[in-house]
């Protein structure tokens, strides 16, 4: 099974969230890469997405999810207790992405906002695309 996250690389919010990913990941199931990167920018446009820094990006088996979609189907990847979360999906899609939405346009405010993307360490290096 392929998952690739897609995140804004300069978001303090979005590094700390694809470290929590990474720690959860007990089956190594996932690879990621910063939307500002070559191969950010590649896959967004494989799957027909704009440059959005304000989406967070799942790609499931060749298929793009986003904003708050893309989140629940993370948490439903990383096993007990977090896949619980994902029962958040039966919320429709609107008042989600809404909620989404406020989170991103504050993120920046509310956490701090980095110079460069991340630089992950050696261990982790590999599920860097």
């Amino acid at each position: 099974m392929s998952l690739i996250i897609l995140f804004d690389g300069v978001c303090k919010f979005c590094n700390g969230s694809v470290n929590f990913v990474i720690r959860h990941d007990k089956h190594n199931r996932f690879k990621f890469a910063p939307l500002q990167s070559a191969a950010g920018q590649d896959l967004l446009q494989q799957h027909g997405l704009k440059n959005n820094m304000d989406s967070f990006v799942l790609i499931d088996n060749d298929k793009a999810y986003t904003r708050s979609t893309a989140v629940l189907r993370v948490l439903r990847h990383l096993g007990f207790p977090y896949y619980l979360l994902y029962a958040g999906i039966v919320i429709p899609v609107g008042l989600r992405n809404l909620l989404y939405s406020w989170f991103a346009k504050n993120r920046y405010r509310w956490f701090g906002k980095k110079d460069q993307c991340m630089v992950p360490d050696e261990k982790v290096r590999k599920k860097f695309l």
